[in-house]
């Protein structure tokens, strides 16, 4: 039935534009069923060898009727078949499915009807059939049909080979085989495995795609070259968009391990230098193998710095460089540092020279150690570093820490009142910085304070800041009070006229007021129309409820506390550098919402800085004496708060007036970082005494401008020449400044184009050099040609750079140059 209404619906479909139909039935398995058609105004003829009359009656007694010419069994040929004229005038109709469905798909080919035949399961489903009619174009060939027929089974309408290959490789690496077990169902395997011969290269008795993806990491491997010039230039091509097209290359990475564990390509690599690997990232044990080697030169001290930051920087562009972002980070770091540290004097003149040269040298040591210590806790696979750790540390805590403790100390023991002529002290906080601003009733001011928020960290956060649009920061510091714990540091922010402790351990009382808590601050704040709230709090507001907190109050202090609540705890002390990473985000989430919400002087301080070290202090980071005294109060790690403190060479002793408390305790410091022995509580994470990394307290004063301030780094196309002669062209291209806050790295990608059409690869290129060199700056876009760009020789060729647009999968022209495509027949043969 269904057949029948086939045949019927092509006949009308023909009778549409033709006055006479003639069908050939040479089986005769029709003839029964020829009156249920229902051809309306059609009158049938069957021919009996009555050839003449029926031309007769078609000519000259119905000349305008529609007639329908059955005739089965065998048709003589030429002058054989009388009708033979009015046949190739009116064509002939035949109903073998075939025919039937090549006419359904509107194509002509006289090979299509093989296809059809040949795969006849496949258009044996009505719906799958209109399905690939609607991806057919009349002029299709046997080829292109079979293509599109595979699109069809893949569920997708790209019928290239690079869109098949790509659907049936990431559903391999998804350890499935369903679409092409349905290739081979419908008959279509072969077809697939001839095409990726002929334009890819591979060929096997016993194809497999398991066997191909083998096949094509062996090729890239080698560079894809073959002993015939060009072979492998279509899967070479094909391959780089596999890799980094977002569709498939989480596939591609799934696929590479697989194949670099069947090849065990980490034992191919193992007597391979990291230098001869910097142009190879085709697996991840090729990273995994710089980053070993890299690490144990460093630590080895047989690499130059500069070798190691051009190094990690040639790597950021690695297909792999997720996984070892923070790897290559720490080596960097500890490059920098372990260089700087090896030629660093840390002498000083004076206690201000000291405090001068930490904010704005100095500092940079603890930073980089914070970073190292920060990237090799937090790395995937931390393994390589454990050498280089090792000498870190070593450097770190006896070179740094241990070497400008003593040398500090030495001018702290030469202080008679704690005082300096460089840095302003903490308790002038309010009067030098929010009072200027608030003075005359109109403007406001918001102040943050992070608990143990470090200059360094400060430092850092100063830089993000200023990477944020509109934004910037600068930075500043205070002498912070002593001894350098949370309570008195808070205390020396708040507005006042004297801060002193309590007579109740270590509180302290501002003006006479306990200063320990947010209400207790809000109650001195309200003095100046202010108030305090926890960092949490605002963090869960909206921007309108931020922005009337604001409009409520002229000053507004919010209190962060996420590095001392991690470092003060024993058992979290280790995670101080991931808390002091989150403490940056979160702050850089905090300026961000106070800004939306209209403010424009926002300050971020701390109440003390600290000192740490990741490894376990030894028995010379302890004091071997306890302080002794007629009433000990508080007894921390760095300070001891009493009455008649005895005078010991292991302490620096203090009266409150010399430092400018209001105070019947006296202060005891143990000298340079040492650490009092105490039970219970952590030894790493320290504050409260006086070295540079306590007591230089960060001031970062941030204001947001109106008009954007941050652009994307300018990139040139210096083309030498105007000609593409040879498969391959070199573009140079110049990033035209240094990478800073306010000029931003660009990912662009490069490719050569007629019109619309892509006619090579597509070279991935990041411009990020920071360095004021502009011989650094430079980089080479290799381009490829296809096989395909010779259709277009003697034209005038597009190279293109894109850049993805923001939020999209679109790609927008960033810049251009036109060539000439001239190619030779010689230059065939430089594929």
């Amino acid at each position: 039935m269904a057949e029948t209404s086939a045949v019927r619906s092509h006949l009308e479909r023909r009778f549409e534009t033709h006055r006479v139909v003639f069908w050939h039935d040479s089986e005769g398995g029709y003839a029964d069923g020829l009156d249920s058609l229902g051809l309306e105004g059609v009158e049938i003829l069957r021919v009996a060898n009555d050839e003449y009359a029926v031309k007769y009656r078609i000519l000259h007694e119905d000349p305008d009727s529609k007639f329908l010419v059955y005739r089965s069994g065998a048709v003589s040929g030429g002058i054989g078949n009388w009708l033979l004229d009015l046949e190739l005038a009116y064509g002939v109709f035949t109903a073998d499915r075939a025919s039937l469905v090549q006419q359904e798909l509107g194509l002509a080919g006289d090979d299509v009807g093989e296809v059809v035949q040949a795969h006849e399961k496949f258009f044996q489903a009505a719906k799958r059939v209109q399905v690939l009619k609607g991806l057919l174009h009349a002029d299709d060939d046997k080829l292109v049909l079979q293509a599109k027929m595979v699109a069809v089974l893949l569920g997708q309408r790209e019928h290239s080979l690079l869109e098949i290959t790509r659907a049936l490789l990431v559903e391999s690496a998804g350890g499935a085989d369903d679409k092409y077990g349905v290739l081979v169902e419908y008959g279509l395997d072969d077809f697939h495995w001839q095409g990726v011969a002929s334009i890819y290269g591979y060929t096997s008795q016993s194809p497999s795609i398991d066997d191909f993806v083998l096949w094509m990491f062996r090729q890239a491997a080698a560079g894809f070259t073959s002993e015939r010039p060009g072979g492998l230039r279509n899967i070479q091509l094909d391959f780089a968009s596999l890799r980094y097209d977002v569709r498939s290359q989480q596939a591609m990475t799934t696929l590479a391990t697989r194949v670099a564990r069947d090849l065990d390509y980490a034992s191919t690599i193992e007597d391979t230098g990291f230098r001869d690997l910097l142009d190879n990232d085709l697996f991840e044990e090729v990273d995994q193998k710089i980053i070993s080697d890299l690490a144990s030169a460093v630590a080895d001290r047989t690499v130059a710095a500069r070798e190691v930051t051009e190094v990690i920087r040639s790597r950021q562009n690695s297909f792999w460089i997720d996984g070892y972002r923070k790897l290559y980070s720490a080596i960097g770091s500890a490059s920098e540092l372990l260089n700087a540290l090896s030629v660093l004097d840390l002498s000083m003149q004076s206690f201000d020279e000291g405090l001068d040269r930490y904010r704005n040298d100095w500092f940079r040591f603890d930073q980089l150690y914070r970073q190292f210590a920060f990237a090799a806790r937090t790395a995937e696979h931390a393994g390589p570093l454990e050498g280089l750790r090792a000498q870190v540390e070593s450097f770190y805590a006896n070179k740094f820490l241990y070497t400008l403790g003593a040398a500090w100390q030495q001018h702290v023991d030469g202080v008679d009142r704690w005082r300096s002529a460089v840095l302003r002290p903490q308790t002038s906080f309010f009067a030098d910085h929010v009072k200027p601003i608030t003075r005359d009733g109109r403007r406001k001011a918001v102040v943050i304070i992070s608990d143990a928020l470090r200059y360094e960290v400060a430092d850092e956060l100063g830089s993000r800041i200023r990477q944020e649009d509109r934004f910037d920061a600068t930075l500043d510091a205070v002498l912070g009070v002593l001894p350098s714990y949370t309570q008195l540091g808070m205390a020396a922010l708040l507005p006042h006229t004297t801060i002193g402790h309590s007579g109740k351990g270590d509180r302290v009382a501002v003006d006479g007021q306990q200063s320990a808590g947010t209400d207790n601050r809000s109650k001195i704040l309200a003095g100046v129309r202010g108030t305090a709230v926890p960092a949490e709090d605002l963090l869960g507001m909206t921007r309108d409820e931020i922005r009337e907190l604001y409009r409520q109050h002229q000053v507004l202090y919010i209190y962060h506390n996420r590095i001392d609540a991690t470092g003060d705890k024993q058992g979290t002390e280790r995670q101080v550098f991931e808390a002091a990473e989150k403490t940056l985000e979160e702050l850089v989430d905090l300026v961000k919402r106070l800004a939306s919400a209209d403010a424009t002087n926002i300050f971020v301080t701390a109440d003390h800085g600290f000192l740490f070290q990741d490894s376990a202090l030894d028995e010379a980071g302890y004091l071997s004496v306890a302080p002794q005294g007629d009433n000990i109060a508080v007894q921390a790690r760095r300070y001891v708060l009493g009455t008649g403190l005895k005078p010991d060479p292991a302490f620096k002793t203090f009266t409150s007036a010399q430092l400018g408390l209001d105070s019947d305790y006296e202060v005891q410091i143990p000298k340079s970082i040492h650490r009092l022995r105490l039970k219970g509580s952590g030894a790493r994470f320290v504050h409260g005494g006086a070295a540079l990394q306590e007591i230089v307290v960060p001031v970062l004063a941030i204001n947001k401008k109106r008009k954007s301030d941050t652009r994307l780094v300018n990139v040139e196309i210096l083309p030498e020449s105007d000609k593409i002669t040879t498969g391959q062209l070199v573009v140079k291209l110049l990033q035209a400044e240094p990478v800073s806050e306010k000029v931003q790295p660009r990912a662009l990608r490069a490719g050569l184009y007629f019109g619309e059409t892509l006619i090579s690869n597509h070279a991935q290129l990041v411009f990020n050099q920071d360095s004021a060199d502009r011989r650094d700056r430079y980089q080479s876009a290799v381009m490829l040609l296809s096989q395909d760009a010779n259709d277009y020789n003697n034209r005038a060729v597009e190279f293109r750079l894109e850049e993805l647009i923001p939020n999209t999968n679109q790609w927008r022209v960033y810049g251009k140059a036109m060539y000439t495509l001239k190619r030779s027949f010689a230059s065939d043969f430089d594929f």
